[in-house]
């Protein structure tokens, strides 16, 4: 059996801290935060140290995609993570990947590719961190798959002292269930384990239809099948009444793409002013239509690694100097896809948000995290869109933003957290039951709260209480 392992052999060397204040903000711009220092551990024994002589406040950053202050705290240290890269253990022929949190994706794929193997869970987009994909309890467009918590065998966190624990399913049950999707409130993820899939040819498939017609085209031909590994779909603005449904099979066909994987730069002008007509009108969107008219005439053939590895760079750039694009992100259960998507709309519309684009996922059901999204099998609706990013316009888009978490919530349904605060306490606690539960074991480990972040604040036990 072949077995690699890779250690980092640096002593821990002691980590000064600077009082010079930064300002640190995340991938819209639209979250400035003031942090005391930005500090950048390269091993979980730094981690420790670090934590163990600390008084806090501190919060955890990764690549800061996140967008509401996740992943900063006032007058607080940033642990930045990505110099904790190191690969710890990869055992190929079990398919387990043990690697630091300060990884990301794309050094996964990187990694894993010539043994003809697969991230399992993990988001379109491949810079994102692990740590933060954990933190955040990250999906994709995985057909049979759901929260990346169902494809980690254990990891490593440290606490507010210092202590280092080891978590899974079965053993400090409440900390495994508790840190995915926890968002840095109980700990750092310095080392994680994770379940690894076959890296198959896939044939990307495309579909378009009135979105009447979608449901039971995917309960009836995607749910089920067993050789989609991919599936979503794009709700068309500025009428949402078209949907385009775009599957990749498993397939044995000769590949028309030879790469293995995406280049890592993949900004392309052309794309970018296919942004900015989108984003410029009602007419420009309308145009996006027959962008993909042209597009997915082909079928093309190709690698789940190569589908698996798009870079953000993709989509720069994501801001300028008074506009930024930003997501939402809504979950509704299955059998309430039907009653939802209308008011969605409706919504939308009503406040002339403007959408660049709606993706359908969907999801199986949570393993148990207390701050689930997915407590049932789930369809989510992410919404693309632009804003500008003046605090008018920033309050308008909390106005919609708040009437579609009625809008869901009514339905059974939860919204993401990486995204803008703008949901009130009342309806993070609707949308979260077990959050004080979450705020509970906080308290436990955690009884001076080191580990905080904007939106930790917001929603923490003190909102909780003037909710009650």
């Amino acid at each position: 059996m072949k077995k690699f392992t890779f250690l980092s052999c640096c002593l821990f060397l002691a980590l000064p801290l600077t009082t010079q204040a930064v300002v640190v903000n995340d991938v819209t711009g639209m979250t400035p935060v003031e942090v005391t220092a930005v500090m950048q551990p390269e091993s979980t024994q730094q981690v420790a140290e670090l934590i163990k002589n600390s008084k806090g406040p501190i919060s955890i950053a990764g690549k800061k995609y996140s967008m509401g202050g996740q992943t900063a705290i006032n007058n607080g240290i940033q642990i930045d993570t990505q110099k904790l890269n190191h690969v710890i253990d990869f055992n190929p022929e079990q398919k387990l990947l043990t690697i630091e949190t300060g990884a990301t994706w794309r050094q996964v794929q990187e990694l894993i590719d010539p043994y003809n193997l697969s991230v399992k869970i993990m988001q379109s987009y491949a810079n994102f961190s692990i740590g933060g994909s954990l933190s955040v309890n990250v999906h994709g467009r995985y057909i049979g798959e759901g929260p990346i918590i169902l494809s980690v065998e254990k990891f490593k966190i440290v606490l507010a002292d210092g202590s280092i624990v080891e978590a899974t399913p079965k053993e400090n049950q409440d900390i495994f269930y508790g840190a995915i999707g926890g968002y840095g409130g109980l700990g750092v993820i310095t080392e994680v384990t994770l379940r690894l899939a076959d890296n198959v040819k896939v044939k990307r498939i495309s579909d378009v239809m009135p979105i009447t017609k979608y449901y039971p085209y995917f309960m009836q031909q995607i749910r089920s099948d067993k050789g989609a590994i991919f599936h979503n779909s794009v709700i068309y603005p500025p009428d949402f009444e078209e949907v385009r449904a775009v599957t990749f099979k498993e397939t044995q066909e000769p590949l028309t793409i030879l790469d293995r994987l995406r280049p890592t730069d993949q900004y392309s002008y052309d794309q970018e002013q296919k942004i900015k007509i989108v984003a410029s009108s009602d007419e420009g969107k309308r145009l996006r239509k027959l962008y993909d008219d042209l597009d997915y005439i082909q079928q093309p053939v190709m690698w789940r690694n190569y589908e698996a590895s798009f870079d953000v760079s993709n989509l720069q750039p994501i801001k300028d100097k008074d506009k930024s694009f930003a997501l939402e992100e809504y979950f509704i259960p299955v059998d309430r896809f039907e009653d939802f998507y209308p008011e969605l709309i409706a919504i939308l519309k009503k406040h002339r948000a403007n959408v660049i684009n709606i993706s359908i996922r969907h999801a199986n059901a949570d393993s148990g995290s207390l701050l689930a999204w997915a407590k049932t099998e789930v369809f989510a609706f992410v919404i693309y869109y632009q804003q500008a990013t003046d605090e008018q316009s920033k309050k308008e888009v909390g106005i919609w933003t708040r009437e579609l978490i009625d809008a869901v919530l009514a339905k059974g349904g939860s919204y993401y957290l990486p995204y803008q605060l703008h949901a009130t306490s009342e309806q993070f606690q609707r949308a979260y039951p077990q959050a004080e539960r979450f705020f509970k074991l906080k308290a436990q480990l955690d009884p001076e709260n080191k580990f905080s972040n904007m939106m930790l604040k917001k929603y923490g036990p003190s909102a909780v209480q003037q909710v009650k």
